[in-house]
């Protein structure tokens, strides 16, 4: 059965978990100018939505928070207790009549599987919370069908590109063609057969070369959108951890009142998305996580005051990537762990036996891990039976979720949840090492930058580069990466990416940095082995895959990894270029030096046979319209000479006509290039292969 309060209930449920983080800004004080207007906004818009689809419980709710919210706008006072619990009260008034509207909808089974409410939390607001965490996402059978055609789809654009070498390739073919019916091979061939040939393959040429870039710049614009498109759907099935932020702000409220206490609780990393399920999980975890510590570590006024602690007591929930999982680290500022009492509770239940040797602090977290265990003196609404670890390790179970306790007595205690990052989505940067392209968090980069070999420091055993006023290890980044085997030179100018892991900063050596893109990440099967620098695997827009790299396996592997001893530098390729015009003759030599070919000048066909004569070149390089000797006339003089016949010659024309296409393949010109359609990378491809 269809829902006809499916657009109210995820409207309302955006607007509910507004309120509620505006409201307990307002209780903390925080009537700021924007605040107060902004929450009348908000529940103005529910009170709206709310008679639309004929709630007029839900509107009247609406319309009273509305009420005690004018005098505060009005007045710019804060609120009172009373005031700030009465607008709670209302707020869960209102959540409570969305939760038992008719019908409800079904969620889907692995879903329902994950969000049986937690004992001690109101079941109205539990079940709602996770409502929306379960409305952020998709149905997933619709969501995998749909992915399915456009992986397929993906994979016949991907066939569509595959084709272009073979395209290459006949073009490729027709500038051999033109060579073997150069007239200095065939003197014997009719002169007008000869040139009606060369006019064919010339036209062969030229209209492969169009249908080629054509070809190339329609399916990668096709491409890219529906790379765009893919990870669009999959982002339909994930949900950011900030939307269980509120929900986690008010369990510490509540439970702080409820116990005499003040708590706040500071949350980060709000924008990791993963799937609604595992945050389903998680978000059921963290809210006994967040009540175990208000009831067990937060100390009551008096106490937190003799210790020189601020009076409201502080909780941190920092949400991060940790290579194939995603980390949830709940810590507070309370007296931490009394492992005295988890000692002397665990033998009176029989878990450590009298007589046997001193546990130590972590076999002791180990032990309140499992739960039945209890720290708190009295049974309390949150505390006191021993269950609450029980149920936390519990709720991740399902998910393939792990848990770790550390403490500090005085200091706080610390709790951390990881799941698996089976999907979750990321901005990240996208940079090419070994003529491949990989990922790297973007939350990890602290910078990008240029660096020259001056700029790196080399010991026997390591290079490093000084950043910030510290010195930070350098390592190419292809040298870290299992079965890399291209590297550069030492001597040339890297892109260099400095990383942040849990153990530092390194600087990575990288070949291009191609951007920032907000990108999808699978978890690697399970049968696959996985190198420590990896995080995961993304598509790219062909749908093949892309590495996700892990900052801290980079660190960890760069520690490991010897620096090869100094080799000398190659030499470089050598192009003459011969040209009239400055700017010409700059945007050439910029292009072929950024390329890493050596480049020397000629301003006329005269000069530039000079040279040539007098130093060994790779290339030659010369314009047709030059005053004096042009550049048929160079090519046939290059031509003439046997020192200098086999050495690769290139027409740079704006005669691109077919008879004079002609006319420099009968001077013996190995190529042109058309300066209306000069094309950077064809220009670089085609001097390369000439060259090669």
């Amino acid at each position: 059965m269809a829902d006809p309060l499916k657009y109210f209930r995820i409207e309302a449920h955006e607007i509910l978990e507004q309120l509620q983080r505006g409201l307990l800004e307002l209780e903390r004080a925080h009537n700021s100018a924007e605040n107060v207007p902004r929450l009348l906004r908000l529940v103005h818009t529910l009170k709206g939505a709310a008679r639309v689809v004929k709630q007029p419980e839900i509107a009247h709710s609406s319309h009273q928070i509305e009420d005690l919210l004018v005098p505060l706008r009005e007045s710019a006072r804060e609120a009172t207790t009373e005031e700030s619990q009465r607008l709670l009260g209302l707020l869960d008034s209102i959540t409570q009549q969305i939760a038992s509207l008719a019908p409800a909808p079904a969620p889907a089974e692995p879903v329902a599987l994950a969000v049986a409410a937690a004992p001690e939390l109101p079941a109205a607001r539990q079940s709602t919370v996770e409502e929306a965490i379960r409305l952020g996402g998709a149905p997933a059978a619709e969501i995998d069908v749909l992915m399915d055609g456009v992986i397929e789809l993906g994979s016949q654009l991907g066939g569509a590109r595959r084709c272009l070498p073979s395209m290459e390739r006949s073009r490729s073919l027709a500038e051999q063609l033109h060579q073997r019916l150069d007239p200095r091979r065939h003197k014997e061939a009719g002169l007008e057969a000869m040139a009606t040939l060369r006019s064919l393959a010339s036209e062969l040429e030229l209209s492969l070369s169009t249908l080629h870039r054509e070809m190339s710049t329609n399916l990668e614009q096709a491409t890219r959108e529906l790379g765009q498109v893919r990870d669009g759907v999959d982002g339909l099935r994930l949900v950011s951890a900030a939307s269980m932020f509120g929900s986690l702000e008010r369990a510490t409220r509540d439970a702080a009142l409820s116990l005499g206490k003040r708590a706040r609780l500071l949350a980060e990393g709000g924008d990791v998305r993963l799937e609604a399920e595992v945050l389903t999980a998680v978000q059921r975890a963290l809210v006994q996580a967040v009540r175990n510590a208000v009831a067990h570590g937060i100390e009551a006024g008096p106490e937190r005051t003799a210790s020189g602690k601020p009076l409201e007591g502080r909780l941190t929930l920092e949400v991060a990537r940790r290579g194939q999982r995603i980390s949830f680290v709940c810590r507070d500022d309370g007296r931490g762990v009394n492992l005295a009492q988890v000692r002397q509770e665990a033998q009176r239940l029989g878990r450590l036996p009298r007589g046997a040797p001193e546990p130590t602090e972590e076999q002791l977290l180990s032990l309140l891990l499992l739960g039945g265990i209890s720290t708190s003196t009295a049974v309390t609404e949150v505390a006191g039976r021993g269950v609450g670890l029980d149920l936390i390790r519990e709720a991740l179970a399902g998910v393939g979720g792990s848990v770790a306790l550390s403490t500090r007595p005085g200091v706080g205690t610390s709790l951390e949840l990881q799941v698996p990052a089976s999907l979750s989505a990321l901005d990240a940067l996208i940079v090419e090492a070994a003529g491949q392209l990989y990922a790297l968090p973007l939350n990890a980069v602290v910078q990008a930058t240029r660096v020259a070999p001056a700029d790196l420091n080399r010991t026997s055993e390591a290079l490093s580069m000084v950043f910030d006023g510290e010195l930070v290890p350098f390592v190419p980044l292809a040298r870290l990466l299992r079965g890399a085997e291209h590297e550069r030179h030492e001597g040339s100018a890297w892109s260099s990416v400095i990383v942040r892991g849990q153990r530092g900063l390194l600087a990575l050596g990288v070949e291009r940095l191609l951007g920032g893109e907000s990108i999808v990440c699978r978890a690697l099967p399970d049968a696959v082995t996985v190198d420590p620098t990896v995080a995961g695997v993304t598509l790219d827009a062909d749908g093949s895959p892309r590495l996700l790299l892990d900052p801290d396996g980079l660190l960890a592997t760069a520690a490991l990894v010897p620096l090869p001893a100094p080799r000398g530098e190659p030499p470089r390729r050598v192009v003459l270029v011969i040209d009239d015009s400055l700017t010409t003759r700059m945007l050439e030599q910029s292009i072929l030096e950024s390329a890493g070919y050596e480049v020397e000048l000629a301003t006329s066909g005269e000069q530039g046979l000079e040279k040539a004569r007098a130093r060994r070149y790779d290339l030659l390089l010369v314009d047709v319209e030059m005053p004096g000797m042009d550049g048929f006339t160079f090519v046939e003089h290059v031509r003439g000479d046997p020192a200098l016949a086999s050495t690769p010659t290139v027409l740079v024309t704006s005669r691109a006509s077919l008879d004079d296409l002609a006319r420099g393949r009968a001077a013996g010109a190995d190529a042109h290039i058309a300066k209306g359609e000069f094309d950077q990378l064809e220009f670089l491809e085609k001097i390369g292969r000439l060259i090669k």
